[in-house]
């Protein structure tokens, strides 16, 4: 009788460990989750940066060829770059506030 309890004890001694254990690694995987976002995000925002660095180069590059052939069109392609840039950082804006 009292060795019947004694295994029944400990075989729930053993399932709580188990449980525990689990619970554990269900902790570890949320926590790299919660990692492989924040990188994902890093990410993201470098790869933001980038693109947005290609884009200025191409448009600088772009109002120095109008420069050279003088043409009217300047002001008018600045206008819209500057619009752009506004848009770009109120869009950054709103992914900050997320």
């Amino acid at each position: 009788m009292r060795e019947r309890e004694r295994a029944r004890e400990s075989a729930r001694e053993r399932e709580s460990e188990r449980e525990t254990e689990r619970e554990s690694e269900r902790e570890r995987e949320r926590t790299r989750a919660r990692e492989r976002e924040r990188e994902r995000e890093h990410t993201s925002e470098s790869e933001g940066a980038r693109e947005r660095e290609t884009r200025e180069r191409e448009k600088t590059r772009e109002r120095e060829q109008m420069r050279e052939r003088g043409s009217p069109r300047e002001n008018t392609l600045r206008e819209r770059e500057h619009e752009q840039r506004e848009h770009e950082r109120a869009r950054e804006r709103e992914r900050e506030r997320a």
